[in-house]
């Protein structure tokens, strides 16, 4: 009966590998020797291994062929088919096949070790090719001596895995030294844990098959567990590398991803600060140019109706508007005011008005020089604040005296107005805000982020208090 195992349309080409590695699993392997219970226990592992060295085949085979980076890995699938179909061959009538399959482990094993290491040389390479043709025509050559030519070989060729073993351990020990790392520490303990076990017993089994055959039979089995194992530990240590290799590039990915996620923050931060700073200095032309029309235009028309008007009243109001105009005009050009000068100018302002009320104006400025400097908006707005405070005390208060301080305390500016006036009636309790522009003062401290207090009562006058920040 003929057996085909070439592969159909759609069927995937590692399948009849793997199908065949399954059936060398059901091949006879009676030996001629009576089969001891040690001899039982081991041929039972090299079973079982051969079992999952085949599963394993298929896992790196399938990872060699989506990664392009462990195509070396292919070296390793066919190394670990080589020993399922090795153990296959070891019925008597199959003998003659171990130096050849042999022949392929060794090959395949000498380039996975040292291309692991990216270390190649294209005279090995044409060498262990050479030697997969001169195996088997030299055992077809030997006539009656191939039994002795296959031990020869069998010993050559382990030879020749162990030279690799130790190669490969001796570059991952130079690595080391030249760059001290504990990753690269922790994967040269485990490279020498695993080659040197297994370069000992293909030592030994290579002895022994030269002393002593009785003594080869019994131990060889045992000593044929390693390599199985070795290759089987190789496996585990590509899967995991390409495991973690994922974690890492999930870890880097996530990385990237929080920082282009920043940098995106950042641009709409930065973006958003240039359209407020763009809308600023459109707002700030805007406001420069009123001041400019107001300035030019109703400035010189309030000035003419002050020096031509024949009637006083309409030259005060007029003088009374050109003030509120240029305090507005001074507002919107934004430029910062000194402190000390907007003191200056209140005090001016304040007293004049309050002399002319016949009310004694007491002012008290702080107690040391200070250097800070208002805002424009908050100059105007505290000047408004002031204005409409010294006007309730002409008006309403009935006042003689009225004191004025200011001091500047833990980065606030402190302004406080009292008289001693009648205070605010009985009926306006509770009602303070909506009389005497209380609460017009109040918004224009809000604006400024500071606070106006209002304390009154009858018989004592009124004490109002301005916090602004400065």
């Amino acid at each position: 009966m003929t057996l085909n195992l070439a592969p159909r349309a759609g069927m995937p080409r590692r399948l009849p590998l793997f199908l065949l590695c399954a059936l060398t699993l059901l091949c006879p392997t009676a030996q001629a020797q009576v089969m001891t219970p040690g001899l039982y226990w081991a041929t039972t592992v090299h079973a079982w291994l051969a079992a999952m060295l085949a599963l394993m085949a298929t896992i790196v085979g399938l990872i060699s062929g989506l990664h392009s980076r462990e195509r070396p890995a292919n070296f390793l699938t066919g190394m670990m088919l080589s020993w399922v179909v090795l153990r296959a061959a070891a019925a008597p009538g199959a003998s003659g096949l171990r130096p050849l399959l042999m022949t392929l482990l060794v090959l395949c094993g000498v380039q996975y070790l040292l291309r692991q290491m990216n270390w190649k040389r294209s005279w090995i390479d044409h060498a262990l090719l050479i030697q997969c043709l001169v195996v088997p025509a030299s055992l077809l050559l030997a006539g009656n001596q191939v039994s002795l030519l296959g031990t020869i070989w069998h010993a050559v060729l382990s030879l020749e895995l162990v030279a690799a073993m130790g190669w490969a351990l001796w570059l991952r020990r130079a690595r080391l030294q030249a760059t001290p790392d504990e990753a690269l520490r922790r994967d040269f303990v485990l490279m020498a844990a695993l080659l040197l076990p297994t370069m000992v017993a293909l030592l030994a089994e290579t002895m022994l098959a030269a002393t002593s055959e009785s003594l080869w039979w019994t131990a060889s089995p045992w000593l044929g567990l390693l390599l199985p194992v070795l290759m089987l530990a190789l496996g585990l240590q590509l899967i995991n590398g390409v495991a973690q290799a994922r974690l890492d590039a999930e870890r880097r990915i996530g990385a990237i991803e929080q920082r282009m996620a920043e940098r995106i923050a950042e641009v709409e931060r930065t973006h958003s600060q240039l359209a407020e700073q763009k809308l600023e200095q459109v707002t700030e032309r805007e406001r420069k140019r009123i001041a400019a029309d107001l300035h030019d235009d109703l400035g010189a028309k309030l000035l003419t109706i002050v020096h031509t008007s024949e009637s006083d009243r309409i030259s005060t109001l007029a003088r009374e508007a050109l003030e509120e105009m240029r305090l507005s005009v001074r507002g919107l050009t934004g430029k910062p005011v000194h402190l000390i000068d907007a003191l200056g100018d209140w005090r001016a302002e304040v007293v004049s008005r309050l002399g002319q009320a016949n009310i004694l104006a007491e002012w008290k400025s702080p107690a040391e020089d200070v250097e800070h400097t208002l805002q424009a908006r908050s100059y105007v707005q505290t000047t408004r604040i002031l204005r409409e405070s010294v006007s309730n005390i002409i008006k309403h208060s009935a006042a003689t005296h009225a004191t004025i301080s200011s001091t500047v305390q833990d980065g606030d500016f402190i302004l406080t107005i009292q008289d001693n006036g009648n205070g605010i009636p009985t009926e306006l309790d509770g009602r303070l805000d909506r009389g005497h522009g209380m609460a017009s003062m109040k918004s224009r401290a809000k604006q400024m982020h500071g606070q106006c207090l209002v304390e009154s009562g009858p018989g004592w006058g009124t004490v109002i208090r301005l916090t602004i920040p400065l």
